[in-house]
């Protein structure tokens, strides 16, 4: 009997350790997007450079790519529990220093030393799923994560409009940032009390200076793009992202020096020469690269160009998001018949709501925040038709036993993706904005947006027809 109650008290435990997991998974999301409403407002109040603006976003992104798999690594080492929990803090405290930053330049270090701190916490997540959720209760768990995963994004939005149009205690943009403080310490209490402790995975290393090495080749590589307007484009601009190719090839080399020496490489070599995977993660880069960014241009757009406030700015994102969630719960029954070609309509659908966002744009002078939230609703929902099912299909060919390797490349790809998209898509934007105007910019933008789609879905109907 008393065994019977036990089991019992244990499954309702892990249920509340869902909760406290997914809801640092939530504030993670919520910050990915807070940010973009707040973006034009903090560029005016720190006399930030459009290269600045665009590192806020960009660096943050390297740096949780670059360290994803190492925070998951610790994780292993030190315990699950004990890892999130300094994730959590770490977190935190970078959120205040984001939020009480003084310059630009202040302001995009705090942002690398939150991205860090994210990469220790948000691993620890699907590690603590995976753990807990191993009988039939594991696909609710994991739908209520995604879920949350495409929540956070409509609150991001409207929170971040909030809080910039209420202007708490004269805070103004530094709220979407102090905001974190609170929920982060609420977090860490529950953690404290509720999760269990999880025991070490012997054998476990750390690659740490290929984490350092990927990063300086990701910084070189990306860098450039951001500031590269700023500098007038001079000669060793192109040196350093030159430089930036030799030391990803660096990278390579140092992997396999790494694992001839029995270590634990960043990265399952073996992965890269399997075709099918590599052509996903081609996909996959490319689809990414055109989906973050999307959001910052239509930000500034709106904001600078329509002069919409930042609450309405805000709120136009909320339609999409909301559809976003609904293709998301549509495309999984939609792939089980229809396979990766529902990838395909995915992207189709978002060009044809990029064009009609042109159109419309374009047909007239002003168009107001409602009739703009329900064109994007057109991109939203080809954008949850393809998220939700292509981690599945791009993962499909990697052999069980390196499942966490490749998952753990999917994300670094997708992350490298979105930091590559908003420096180059952003550049384009800031430099044809800066030339003539603010729709000109849009439109160009939306060029490479759709450019990108393309070779996306290019990839994925190679993949399509090499698994038939």
């Amino acid at each position: 009997m008393h065994q019977i109650v036990s089991t019992r008290a244990e499954t309702s435990r892990r249920w509340w350790v869902l909760a406290i997991v997914v809801a640092a998974q939530f504030m993670f999301g919520v910050d990915a997007f807070i940010v973009n409403v707040a973006i034009p407002t903090i560029a005016a109040e720190l006399h930030a450079t459009p290269a600045q603006i665009e590192a806020v976003i960009a660096i943050y992104l390297i740096a949780y790519a670059t360290l994803v798999v190492t925070g998951g690594r610790l994780g292993d080492i030190h315990g699950t529990r004990n890892v999130f929990i300094a994730g959590v803090a770490g977190f935190s405290v970078t959120s205040l220093w984001c939020g009480l930053a003084q310059s630009g330049p202040e302001l995009i270090i705090a942002r690398l030393a939150q991205g860090a701190t994210a990469a220790l916490m948000v691993p620890q997540v699907l590690a603590t799923l995976h753990l807990l959720f191993s009988d039939t209760a594991r696909a609710r768990a994991f739908g209520i994560y995604g879920i949350v995963l495409g929540l956070a994004g409509a609150a991001g939005f409207l929170l971040g409009g909030v809080l910039v149009t209420l202007d708490l205690a004269g805070l103004g943009w530094r709220a979407v940032f102090f905001v974190n403080v609170p929920f982060g310490v609420i977090i860490i209490a529950a953690a404290l009390k509720i999760m269990p402790t999880v025991p070490r995975r012997s054998g476990t290393r750390l690659d740490i200076p290929g984490a350092i090495v990927l990063f300086v080749g990701l910084l070189c590589l990306i860098g450039p793009l951001l500031f590269g307007h700023d500098l007038n484009w001079t000669a060793w601009i192109w040196l350093v992202m030159a430089a930036g190719v030799a030391v990803i090839a660096a990278f390579v080399r140092l992997e396999r020096s790494v694992a001839r020496r029995g270590g634990m490489p960043l990265i399952d070599l073996a992965l890269l020469s399997d075709r099918a995977f590599m052509r996903g993660l081609v996909a996959v880069f490319f689809f990414f690269f055109a989906n973050l960014s999307f959001y910052l241009i239509m930000t500034m757009f709106m904001q600078k160009g329509l002069q919409i406030p930042p609450l309405q700015a805000g709120l136009v994102f909320v339609p999409l998001a909301l559809t976003f969630v609904i293709a998301s719960r549509h495309s999984g029954m939609r792939a089980r018949h229809r396979g990766t070609l529902v990838l395909i309509e995915g992207c189709a659908l978002q060009i044809v709501g990029l064009g009609v966002l042109v159109a419309t744009v374009q047909a007239i002078a002003s168009p107001s925040a409602l009739l703009l939230a329900l064109v994007l609703m057109i991109f939203g929902y080809g954008q949850g038709l393809v998220m939700a099912p292509l981690s599945s299909a791009v993962l499909s060919s990697v052999k069980p036993a390196s499942a966490g390797a490749g998952s753990g490349m999917y994300g670094t790809t997708t992350q490298i993706g979105n930091a590559a998209g908003v420096a180059a898509i952003g550049a384009v934007f800031f430099a044809v904005e800066g030339a003539t105007s603010a729709r000109l910019a849009l439109l160009a933008a939306c060029a490479l947006f759709v450019l990108s789609i393309i070779i996306s879905a290019a990839f994925l109907s190679w993949m399509r027809r090499a698994s038939a």
